[in-house]
This record gives structure tokens, C-alpha cells and sequence, in this order.
């Protein structure tokens, strides 16, 4: 029987797949090997270090949540619940996600430009008759809302009901477009 072709894909596959079952923790060149029935050599030759096999893992995960939301979401609210859902479904992932380190985002307006979708803030202002940068404000408002339900949600056991989570997250999508819909001053 000839021997399996290791690729770096397969690497990157098999550690997103790790992290997936237990978080970064489980990601090791030694399991790895296991998982594929290789030795190490084929993965050290893959990753020069831990931390560029991390950093391609993060980007897997980024991946898995685009598409997930992309097949799950739709519109705005759509995506907000889909996010959470995504918190319950996949634990490991929602928290490596939401918890990566990010660089070059020293303010929650770096956060908004680094995660949002482009052209998202002009999608909400046609959908909601607000103007651009109220709609900014409401969309990163509700990010940062909808990331904190997510992290309840998902370390809550035996589980907070979907239903309660999505409750309180039309109730703060409520609150934040009242607030930008009387132009309150202070909004974001």
C-alpha cells in the first residue's frame, strides 16, 4: 500500500478540525501526526512554527464563520441571530473566532473596518432610512451586543434557551435603532 501524501492542507484541515473538537489547546504537531498517521517530519516540514500553523488555523476558523453566516444569515438581523446560533453549534470555533488576537485594531472603529462587511453601513441605511454613519453606529453597537450574547451562550450549561438569547437581542436591536432614529447625540 503506498505511503499517504501529506500536503500543508491536509495539516491546516486537520488542526482547524482539533481546534474544532476541543480549542487551540488540542492543536499539537504530535496529535496531528496521529490524526493524519504520519510522523512529525511532514508537519514540521509544513510549519516552520506553532504560530504561523495558528495563524493558518484563524484563518480557516474566519472562513468557516463567513460562510457559515453567508449560508445561515442573509440580512442584518438574519446575521445577528446566525452568529449566535453559530455560539451553540460550534462552541470551539465561536470562541477562537471572537477571541483571536487581532492587530492594528487599537479602537472599537478599527474593530468595525476589520470585521464588517463592506458596504454593510449603506446596505442597513437602505434597509432602515437611516444615513451611513447611524447605520454604522446601530451595526457595531449590535456586533458588539450579539458577541457578548454569543459568549454566554456558548459556555452556558445546561444551555440558556435560544429563544431567551434571541429575545434579548431584539430587544437591544430595538433600543439601539430608537436611539439612532432620534439622533440621539451620544449614540456609539
Amino acid at each position: 500500500m503506498p505511503k499517504q501524501k501529506i500536503t500543508k492542507e491536509m495539516v491546516v484541515e486537520t488542526a482547524f478540525q482539533l481546534a474544532r473538537e476541543g480549542g487551540m489547546e488540542r492543536v499539537q504537531v504530535k496529535t496531528i501526526a496521529a490524526r493524519l498517521g504520519c510522523s512529525v517530519q511532514p508537519i514540521y516540514s509544513y510549519c516552520q512554527s506553532m504560530d504561523g500553523l495558528r495563524r493558518d488555523v484563524f484563518r480557516r476558523v474566519g472562513g468557516f464563520v463567513r460562510d457559515y453566516l453567508a449560508q445561515n444569515g442573509g440580512g442584518f438581523q438574519s446575521t445577528g441571530r446566525a452568529f449566535v446560533r453559530l455560539a451553540r453549534e460550534e462552541p470551539e470555533l465561536f470562541k477562537l473566532y471572537t477571541l483571536q488576537p487581532r492587530e492594528e485594531v487599537a479602537c472599537l472603529d478599527d474593530l468595525y473596518r476589520a470585521e464588517a462587511s463592506p458596504g454593510m453601513a449603506g446596505a442597513i441605511a437602505g434597509e432602515l432610512g437611516l444615513d451611513e454613519e447611524a447605520s454604522r453606529r446601530l451595526h457595531l453597537n449590535m456586533m458588539i451586543y450579539t458577541i457578548g450574547l454569543g459568549t454566554i451562550f456558548s459556555v452556558s450549561e445546561p444551555g440558556i434557551p435560544a429563544e431567551e438569547i434571541f429575545t434579548w437581542q431584539e430587544q437591544a436591536y430595538q433600543a439601539f435603532l430608537r436611539q439612532e432614529k432620534e439622533g440621539n447625540p451620544h449614540a456609539g
